[in-house]
């Protein structure tokens, strides 16, 4: 019996329970039904309920998705794959019975030295995705990895652990992306990010799209292939949510990135769908309805991303917010601005500001999750607090008129909200803040304003907003919004609408942020080219072209 048929026979006691408990009894009481629909027949990870397939049995390459890895702890690394030696049916070409799978770590790409070797379940209940958690590793060092199963071998991934806990770590390299809407383009960006000489890559959301994808992938326009009829309808289902991940991640460029460097992942809505806030959809759908596809949608996230056992989720619920560090160089407060929040004010889209956006009772990280990241800021020891999240966190007035229109889906549309967080940066003496964005597909530089209607008052951190993957499609250097938002929003630094991303060097006296952009994405082989440069110094916020 698929997952599917199981939601779809619990449907009627999903919609009960949401009736009579309400959200939050719902969500806590996940057993009553929401987790019922989820735990038939599936088992916890490491135990096994299905027959066991032998792999010498497995005839064509299962490893058509790649390797991944992500989360790095200075002592563990997480290790990721999927087994789909036909990847873009339902069940990846395998049978419903459990696979196992070998792994192993070297300091070397040729495997001379290997540091651990291992087994892991490919579970036919997960989709045959594998989640090895590697331990007992010496911190600040570069590891190769790569899985066998029966007489295949894998693509080989690199990964690394994070320095030891309170260490002075010099400096720190990442990469920041986001949206990559299949349709839009092809990844171009990820296969010069692939080259780069980066740490770990944050991905701030949108790492697929829900829309249907017609049979020449959108402005792709294949000519050389034709894309199975499965794609061409919204993502509903956990089998709609499978199939997409298995065609964006059979994309070379994408593969290549997530093996050369370890992955940091968290969403934003079309993981999903389209500007949902919490258990609100994007249309008139009841919310016990949609917790249904929103708990296909997290499952198939958690499966098809490397992620660790705490973020696996149980229902409808998923921990996505969680706490890296890099020695005593930064703390990393990895946020989810889309499960906890309450519903836009003014509808989703862009409109005047009202006193709903200023009220306190309305949150973007609900209470648990801001409480957590303030206490976190109060505990740091880090030089620099970064922070990956989702959607536009400055002010950006969208006209020059007084007054302006504002996006209610971003943190303008919940100014009592990120006035909490600023101050309660304050408050924790964090001197050094960085705030990571996506969502937008257009890259910006912002210094964060104590009072952004002021550019005189003090600079509290910066804001890095990378461009999009492909979302958007080719874009422009120079969008023809650019003299209205920069003259409206005099703490806007830098505006850009080509395709790419950011990398972000952080130092002891100073971080730099180089604006990587693609002219066009709409066809293959565009070259890359930094846009531009920005510096920001250890103890005075502000940013300053490099």
């Amino acid at each position: 019996m698929t997952l599917d048929t199981q939601l779809s026979q619990h449907a009627p006691e999903l919609r009960a329970a949401a009736r009579h408990m309400g959200r939050r009894r719902f969500l806590t009481v996940t057993g009553a039904a929401a987790a019922l629909a989820f735990s038939v027949n599936l088992p916890a990870a490491g135990t096994a309920s299905a027959a066991e397939l032998d792999a010498a049995k497995i005839t064509e390459n299962p490893f058509t998705l790649g390797v991944a890895s992500g989360d790095p702890q200075p002592d563990s690394v997480l290790l990721w794959t999927r087994l789909a030696p036909v990847p873009f049916q339902s069940d990846g070409g395998l049978p419903a019975e459990r696979v196992l799978v070998r792994w192993e770590l070297a300091h070397d790409e040729r495997f001379r030295r290997i540091v651990r070797r291992g087994t892991a379940v490919a579970h036919p209940e997960f989709n045959h995705a594998v989640h090895a958690e590697v331990g007992h590793l010496d911190s600040g060092r570069v590891f190769h990895y790569r899985f066998r199963a029966g007489r295949w071998i894998s693509p080989t991934g690199r990964t690394r652990t994070a320095p030891a806990p309170g260490s002075r770590a010099a400096a720190l390299t990442f990469a920041a992306v986001s949206c990559q809407a299949y349709t839009d383009g092809y990844f171009t960006p990820y296969g010069h990010l692939a080259a780069e000489d980066v740490d770990m890559v944050f991905h701030l959301g949108d790492y697929l799209y829900e829309y249907a994808v017609n049979s020449v992938g959108g402005y792709r326009n294949y000519t050389d292939r034709t894309l199975p009829a499965v794609f061409n309808r919204e993502t509903v289902t956990l089998e709609d949510y499978r199939l997409r991940y298995a065609l964006y991640k059979s994309d070379p460029d994408l593969m290549a990135a997530h093996a050369a460097h370890p992955f940091v992942v968290t969403w934003d809505d079309h993981e999903t769908e389209n500007n949902y806030a919490d258990d609100i959809p994007e249309n008139d759908v009841p919310p016990e309805e949609f917790l249904l596809r929103r708990a296909a949608a997290y499952r198939a996230y958690w499966e098809n991303q490397p992620l660790r056992r705490p973020q696996q989720p149980a229902g409808p619920d998923m921990q996505l917010y969680r706490r890296l560090h890099w020695g005593r160089l930064a703390q990393f407060d990895v946020l989810d601005t889309r499960q906890y929040r309450s519903d836009q004010a003014y509808g989703d889209g862009l409109d005047l500001p009202g006193p709903e956006i200023d009220d306190p009772a309305r949150t973007m990280t609900g209470e648990t999750q801001e409480r957590w990241l303030l206490n976190g800021w109060r505990d740091s020891r880090a030089l620099w607090n970064v922070v990956p999240q989702q959607v536009n966190f400055s002010q950006r007035k969208l006209d020059l008129t007084d007054p302006a229109r504002l996006s209610m889906d971003s943190w303008d549309g919940y100014r009592a909200s990120r006035r909490r967080i600023l101050d309660g940066a304050e408050a924790a003496g964090i001197d050094n803040l960085m705030v990571l964005t996506g969502d937008v597909h257009v890259a910006y530089a912002y210094d964060i304003k104590d009072d952004f209607d002021d550019p005189a008052s003090r600079t509290l951190g910066t804001e890095i907003v990378g461009s999009s993957i492909a979302s958007g499609r080719d874009g422009a250097d120079k969008p023809a919004t650019w003299d209205t938002y920069t003259g409206a929003n005099p703490h806007m630094k830098f505006y850009n609408g080509l395709r790419g991303y950011v990398t972000v060097e952080l130092g002891r006296e100073r971080a730099r942020a180089d604006f990587r952009s693609v002219p066009y994405v709409t066809r293959p082989g565009a070259p890359i080219a930094t846009a531009a440069s920005f510096v920001t110094e250890v103890g005075n916020q502000g940013l300053t072209p490099a």
